[in-house]
């Protein structure tokens, strides 16, 4: 499978470094932008101080236009924007195409390709909610950073990847980082 993971500025750098931690052991190619917020944001919030992208996925600056997915001629399988600033799926929604990120998902949404985005704003003003809907009529699939806890979650990486989990379900990976509902043994 062919994957771009975006990283916006919107806090929650822990889900993006969890997606990128668990891609890092399966055999797909995995290209990643990091937007400058979102450089910011990781010095913030990450323990490390910063993304660790593996050496192995192929990293694209925010402001390069020459990375493959950026075209609708070189098919990729699915995009993931995560954490999705409000910021950017407002700019997505309304076709405003800045930056490789918005280019990438504006290509996805127009070769109705997988687009995946986690949004972690809260709470959510009317402008974000029509943004939102208009993403979802567009054919994203819109997964809120809203963890469960019927798994009896015991620590913060335990609700991360009640999430991360979600998504990769949308992306058809195969994976065991969250209790399912009503799972056997639960």
């Amino acid at each position: 499978m062919r994957l771009v993971v975006a990283v916006t500025g919107a806090s929650g750098a822990l889900y993006a470094q969890r997606l990128l931690s668990f891609l890092e052991q399966e055999d797909h190619e995995v290209h990643v932008i990091v937007s400058d917020s979102a450089r910011q944001v990781a010095r913030e919030e990450l323990e490390k101080g910063s993304l660790l992208v593996p050496s192995r996925f192929v990293l694209h600056g925010q402001r390069s236009m020459a990375a493959p997915f950026l075209s609708g001629s070189n098919p990729f399988s699915a995009m993931v924007i995560i954490p999705c600033s409000m910021g950017t799926a407002g700019r997505i929604a309304h076709g405003i195409s800045e930056g490789a990120i918005g280019r990438a998902a504006d290509v996805f949404l127009k070769e109705r390709r997988r687009l995946v985005l986690v949004p972690r704003e809260t709470p959510w003003n009317l402008v974000h909610a029509r943004n939102m809907v208009t993403l979802i009529e567009a054919g994203a699939v819109v997964i809120p950073a809203c963890p469960s806890f019927y798994g009896k979650p015991a620590s913060v990486l335990d609700l991360v990847d009640t999430i991360i989990s979600r998504v990769l379900d949308q992306l058809q990976i195969p994976n065991r980082l969250a209790t399912r509902w009503k799972e056997e043994g639960s």
